[in-house]
C-alpha cells in the first residue's frame, strides 16, 4: 500500500513556509498524523511558529474529519531571540520590539486553505495544558528546547494522549555536538516509562506510540 501523501498545495505551502522543519521530518510527521488521525481524535503540536508543520498535521486533519490543534505564545523561544542564530527580525513587532509570530503564522494557514482545519490556542504550553480535558491521538513537541520547556511539555501534553495515540518529539540529537539535549531526555524519558515503543525515526524526528499509561 502507497504512503499517504499531503495535497500538492500543502506541500508548496510548506516549502514556502517560514520554519526549520526539513521535509524529510516534515513527511514523517505526516504520516504520524495520518496514523493518530484514524483514532478520531485531535491532533495537538506544542510549538507554532509561523506555521511550517501544522500545515502538514492540518492536511491530516482535514483527510480524517477532525481538527489539529496547535499551542504557542508566538513570541518565540530562546534562541529565536535577537543576537541568537535563529533570529527573524522579519517577525518582530515595530511597535512593541517584540517578536510576534502570529500573524505570519495566520497569513500562512490563510493561503493555504487550511484554516477551518486548526484551531490555534495562543499562550504558555504549561497554562494551556492545565486547563485542557479533551483526549488527543497525537501529541507533537516542538517548543522551547530547554529542559524546562520540553519537560514542562511532555509533563503537560503527554497525560492527554489517548491509548494507541503517537507522541512525536523533533529535534531529538543523541549526539550533544549537533544540538540541544532536553528534547532527547525527553524522548529517553518516554522509551524508560514503559508506556511508549517507538514507531520511527527520521533524522531528528522520533514518533513513538504509547502502548500503556504513566509518564
Amino acid at each position: 500500500m502507497a504512503t499517504a501523501a499531503p495535497a500538492q498545495d500543502t506541500l508548496s505551502a510548506f516549502d514556502g513556509a517560514k520554519g526549520f522543519m526539513p521535509l524529510a521530518e516534515g513527511l514523517a510527521l505526516y504520516a504520524a498524523a495520518v496514523q493518530a488521525g484514524a483514532l478520531g481524535l485531535p491532533l495537538l503540536e506544542v510549538g507554532t511558529y509561523c506555521g511550517r508543520s501544522t500545515l502538514l498535521l492540518a492536511d491530516a486533519a482535514r483527510a480524517a474529519g477532525i481538527t489539529a490543534i496547535t499551542v504557542d505564545h508566538h513570541r518565540g523561544s530562546e534562541e529565536q531571540q535577537p543576537g541568537w542564530e535563529y533570529h527573524d527580525p522579519s517577525v518582530v513587532d515595530p511597535e512593541l520590539g517584540r517578536m510576534d509570530t502570529l500573524p505570519t503564522f495566520r497569513r500562512t494557514l490563510h493561503q493555504a486553505g487550511l484554516e477551518d482545519h486548526v484551531v490555534a490556542v495562543v499562550g504558555r504550553s504549561p497554562q494551556v495544558a492545565r486547563l485542557w480535558g479533551t483526549p488527543l491521538g497525537l501529541v507533537f513537541i516542538d517548543g522551547g528546547h530547554t529542559e524546562e520547556h520540553a519537560g514542562g511539555d511532555y509533563e503537560g501534553w503527554v497525560p492527554h494522549l489517548a491509548p494507541g495515540g503517537l507522541l512525536v518529539i523533533h529535534d531529538v540529537f543523541p549526539d550533544p555536538a549537533d544540538g540541544g539535549q532536553a528534547p532527547y531526555r525527553v524522548f529517553r524519558r518516554a522509551l524508560a516509562s514503559g508506556a511508549f515503543t517507538e514507531v520511527s525515526v527520521t533524522d531528528s524526528l522520533r514518533v513513538l506510540r504509547r502502548t500503556a499509561e504513566g509518564i
